[in-house]
């Protein structure tokens, strides 16, 4: 640790903070991952179809807030510092699980949700902290570190999640209250700040959510139309899983809450394992756009099948096709770093940013009242995999987008307009 911190011995508390800040965030958001559509359903009188309108509003208005408030943190950061940001973003975080574990109804429910969504872009934040403390050489394998921190927070956070709502639903916010607040007193002791007085900024500065000019650039080259349009719809398809996932499994297959948690930390365990052995190859052998292709269609294939699944067993056969959606990311940054070359690398990953952001605000609603339309309309047949479908049918389009993709030349990049 000390190698990778320059040898600044003065950090390495502080990196102990920020690893174990990334570990307890990544926990504490995972841990209610598997409760909090149960909760909703227990608050809606068990009525599915208004659960669903409500985590429609839940998630849109957590990616909302987290959309408004991460440029905010970060001006607020390069003028006052890291270290006030990072501390006040845990002490809300936590106070933000505790109220979620006390309020009785459904508007103090999503009160505390915008609260979350706002606390949780302060990841830019934790970010930028690491590369004020470490150098280029070692900066890479450090944001490694917080990667496997994340990845790990995601295996453990769903089962744990899943055993304590067992015992009561609102206990996994209480334990998800007090990881994060004694991660703020520990914090607070030993964080020193990072950003010295004559690097930090005048005043606030804010910069917009929408970065108009990167959008402009996506829109006026065919390959980055064509790049930005998978990114989108990979977002889009994606928002499944935080919106309707969990009425849905709960629905179709029955699963209690433990079950949800081992079922969310299975698909993690198969994730990580893709990643670390397949990506790798699989790039190598055929290449950033074949990948990407390939992807796509693990995506769109697995969702299908999971969208007809009568049962758990079944459903057990797509773990490991699904995990290869995986390789639609590392596909995707190959194919946008060499189109968008050294000098429009802000600005190309700045427009994506903004459409993905518009896709958090948009998915939820889309999936929230497919899912309420197929829990409540009557039929005969078991239409609640619609909303699974629509997101297999987002990434047949972006299947059929990535074939068509082609590289253009160079020297047609547009000037850095960002």
């Amino acid at each position: 640790m000390g190698h990778a911190l320059g040898g600044n011995a003065r950090y390495r508390p502080a990196f102990r903070f920020i690893f174990i800040s990334t570990l307890m965030s990544a926990i504490s958001f995972s841990i209610v991952i598997p409760i909090l559509p149960n909760l909703v359903v227990e608050l809606s009188g068990g009525d599915y179809a208004v659960a669903a309108t409500w985590m429609m509003l839940f998630t849109s208005a957590w990616g909302v807030a987290q959309i408004v408030s991460a440029p905010i943190l970060g001006g607020i950061s390069d003028r006052h510092g890291r270290r006030s940001v990072l501390l006040l973003s845990s002490l809300g975080l936590g106070i933000d699980y505790a109220f979620m574990a006390m309020f009785p109804s459904l508007w103090m429910l999503l009160l505390a949700r915008i609260v979350s969504g706002a606390t949780a872009a302060s990841f830019s934040t934790a970010h930028a902290y690491v590369a004020d403390i470490t150098d280029q050489q070692s900066r890479a394998a450090v944001f490694g570190k917080l990667a496997a921190a994340t990845s790990v927070g995601f295996m453990i956070g769903p089962v744990l999640g899943g055993l304590l709502g067992e015992i009561d639903l609102r206990l996994p916010y209480v334990a998800a209250s007090c990881a994060t607040l004694m991660n703020f007193v520990y914090g607070y002791f030993v964080l020193p700040e990072s950003l010295p007085p004559e690097r930090r900024t005048d005043r606030v500065t804010v910069r917009s959510p929408f970065n108009a000019a990167g959008v402009k650039l996506l829109l006026g080259r065919r390959d980055l139309r064509s790049l930005s349009s998978v990114s989108f719809l990979y977002a889009l398809s994606n928002m499944l899983w935080g919106s309707v996932w969990v009425l849905f499994c709960t629905h179709r297959f029955g699963w209690s809450p433990i079950g949800m948690g081992i079922a969310t930390a299975a698909a993690g365990v198969v994730g990580v394992m893709v990643q670390t052995w397949a990506v790798g190859r699989i790039v190598n052998r055929v290449g950033e756009k074949r990948t990407l292709e390939i992807g796509a269609a693990a995506a769109a294939l697995s969702l299908a099948y999971i969208a007809f699944c009568p049962d758990t067993w079944w459903y057990a056969l797509s773990v490991v096709p699904a995990a290869f959606s995986l390789l639609v990311g590392p596909g995707m940054q190959g194919l946008v770093s060499a189109a968008a070359g050294p000098q429009q690398q802000g600005s190309v990953r700045g427009g994506m940013q903004a459409l993905n952001g518009i896709a958090t605000v948009i998915g939820p609603l889309l999936y929230g009242g497919v899912f309420a339309w197929s829990v409540s309309v009557d039929s005969r047949f078991d239409l609640t995999g619609a909303a699974v479908l629509l997101s297999s049918f987002c990434m047949v389009i972006a299947f059929f987008v990535a074939r068509r993709f082609a590289r253009e030349p160079a020297h047609e990049v547009a000037p850095d307009t960002a």
